[in-house]
């Protein structure tokens, strides 16, 4: 059984828990939430720090309209249940679900590596890439924060070895060049909030086409 070995930050947890973490950093944590119990633990320990807070918090009176509107709602007929997404192969239900139940469909990025943009708004993006084993990503930087969950197999850089559940967290101050391990392809959950700063002048020429 995989050790995850590297987890969600305290301060990007708390923000997940509180609902302010935008939408593409907080798919990799719901991601990582699924796969792994300790941080699921520190999670509902957030929460219910937060529900402590707001029991605490002196109760404001409702306007006669809005309290009408409230009871209106509790009122009307449920909306039908939902089934729960499932896991499929190597891809965690958040996953799965911002996928519209399916399995990625590929867009090739060059030698071997592919990519599925999930989604993509002014708060950041978040893709999937398959990176063939023993392959290298260009050489690069960050413009903002990025964070990368590995669903299967593995990578490593200067600040380690990344594996099935572990998440890398980048910012300004790292410059690395990720490898996938040998084995399998290396599959991760990427989300940015700024493009790369890619060395290379190829890269940095397919930026604008690729997305990344």
């Amino acid at each position: 059984m995989n050790t995850i070995r590297h987890h969600i930050s305290q301060p990007l947890l708390a923000a997940y828990a509180s609902g302010a973490l935008p939408h593409p950093f907080a798919l990799v944590v719901a991601a990582h939430v699924s796969m792994c119990d300790d941080c699921r633990a520190r999670l509902e320990a957030e929460q219910a720090a937060g529900g402590v807070v707001l029991e605490a918090l002196e109760c404001a009176d409702l306007s006669g309209g809005l309290k009408a509107s409230v009871l209106t709602l509790l009122d009307d007929d449920p909306a039908p249940a939902r089934a729960e997404p499932r896991a499929i192969g190597p891809y965690p239900a958040p996953v799965i679900e911002a996928l519209g139940g399916q399995p990625p469909r590929w867009r090739a990025l060059g030698l071997g590596t592919r990519q599925r943009i999930i989604h993509a708004s002014d708060a950041g993006t978040v893709r999937l890439l398959h990176i063939p084993a023993g392959q290298a990503v260009p050489d690069h930087g960050h413009n903002g924060l990025e964070m990368t969950l590995v669903l299967q197999g593995s990578f490593s850089d200067d600040c380690g070895t990344f594996g099935v559940g572990d998440v890398e967290i980048a910012d300004q101050d790292l410059e690395h060049t990720p490898v996938a391990g040998k084995g399998m392809p290396c599959i991760c959950l990427a989300a940015t909030d700024a493009p790369l700063k890619f060395n290379s002048l190829l890269p940095r020429m397919l930026q604008p086409i690729l997305r990344i």
